[in-house]
């Protein structure tokens, strides 16, 4: 599995990336989606918004 381009970055229009943070973080594409809707693409934003 490839890490994405910019670890700081979630590109959800990219599937390997998808597939790496939805693995990473142990969530499906759906509460992926979910968290950046709720509070944008950054990796550390989205973890703790899907740690609460």
């Amino acid at each position: 599995m490839r890490a994405p381009q910019g670890s700081s970055r979630i590109a959800m229009g990219e599937d390997y990336e998808v597939a790496y943070w939805t693995d990473k973080f142990g969530v499906s594409r759906e509460r992926l989606q979910q968290a950046v809707d709720t509070v944008g693409d950054g990796a550390a934003a989205v973890e703790e918004w899907l740690k609460r």
